[in-house]
């Protein structure tokens, strides 16, 4: 909390006015993070910095040796996250004794040593323990679409995750299932999905791969290619709708033609809506029997996640315990 501390008492001296504010604020142009929280309104910054700037109002009233932690830290960190309620807490560990109070604010302990860093200014728990946390709410798909992206970005120490699970903590259990879906090479959360339902449906892929024509000329590079085949599922997401990502993909696919590649794609829609039509489609593709328990297990992964109205009000209600009332304005 240093580096907050530091701008506050520059504001003090009168050497900049953009820096959070701890009191009752009554003026024009700021505005109420929460109780006794407030920071001057700012129309020129994106989300991500309004995201920042409301973690250094908070960090005003949080004890040295604070933390950030949980799905907060992992946005920091910029980590690819789960379809998240539209409200969040902000969620921090302390040490101590001390628990800060404040409306949308959930604090925890920290009980173990583990290394920190800092992002933004702010600090941060260790990735591990950050996934632990998150693990004690969220359902294992959504694990592993944070874990896909901390890998990707060289955050997460194998060694350390791997001698967390071996521990019997609260979360490991899932932690564990999650991180043996994992793979560093998704590159986005829908990818992860496209992928974990490949893995759940027992269909061996090699995800991101380089595809070349038979005189060895590049064609471009695949979300999915299912082994020892030639087909290529990818995902489509909303961004193939464009129109310039439409004008781009159709040259795309007019240089595979000739070639033995086929290509499917799948949206986000298919994956959580139908994806017995997805399985029976695989099973014919592979000519394969259809089996039952692969699509059980798929759909108890999405009920559990927040991909699913059951498990979003799951991970909702169980944020709203922690505060005092079912308003949202209670403290941790």
């Amino acid at each position: 909390m240093d580096n907050i501390r530091r701008r506050v008492d520059a504001a003090a001296a009168g050497s900049g006015d953009d820096v959070p504010i701890r009191g009752q604020v009554r003026l024009v142009g700021h505005r109420r993070v929460s109780h006794g929280l407030y920071r001057t309104i700012r129309d020129d910054l994106p989300p991500d910095a309004e995201f920042i700037r409301d973690l250094e109002a908070y960090g005003l009233m949080l004890p040295e040796g604070a933390v950030f932690t949980h799905v907060t830290a992992a946005r920091l960190l910029g980590w690819q996250l789960p379809a998240l309620p539209e409200q969040v807490p902000v969620f921090v560990a302390v040490r101590g004794e001390f628990n800060p109070r404040r409306p949308g604010l959930i604090c925890s302990r920290l009980t173990h040593p583990a290394a920190g860093t800092s992002c933004h200014g702010l600090p941060v728990e260790g990735a591990e323990e950050i996934l632990l946390r998150a693990a004690r709410d969220l359902g294992v798909l959504d694990l592993v679409i944070m874990i896909d992206s901390a890998l990707a970005m060289h955050h997460l120490d194998r060694r350390r995750l791997e001698a967390l699970l071996e521990t019997r903590r609260p979360g490991v259990r899932l932690l564990r299932e999650a991180y043996a879906l994992a793979n560093p090479a998704s590159e986005s959360g829908a990818e992860s999905l496209l992928r974990v339902f490949h893995e759940v449906m027992q269909v061996t892929v090699d995800p991101q791969i380089d595809l070349f024509d038979d005189r060895g000329r590049f064609l471009g590079r695949a979300d999915l290619l299912v082994r020892g085949t030639t087909f290529v599922h990818e995902y489509d997401g909303a961004h193939h709708r464009s129109a310039r990502q439409h004008r781009t993909d159709l040259r795309r696919e007019r240089s595979w033609a000739g070639t033995a590649y086929q290509r499917r794609g799948f949206t986000l829609d298919d994956l959580l809506n139908h994806p017995a039509v997805l399985m029976h489609e695989l099973d014919r593709a592979l000519d394969r029997p259809h089996r039952a328990d692969r699509l059980r297990r798929w759909r108890r992964l999405v009920s559990d996640s927040l991909y699913s109205e059951p498990g979003r009000a799951r991970v909702v209600n169980r944020w709203r315990r922690a505060w005092r009332d079912a308003d949202w304005t209670g403290t941790a």
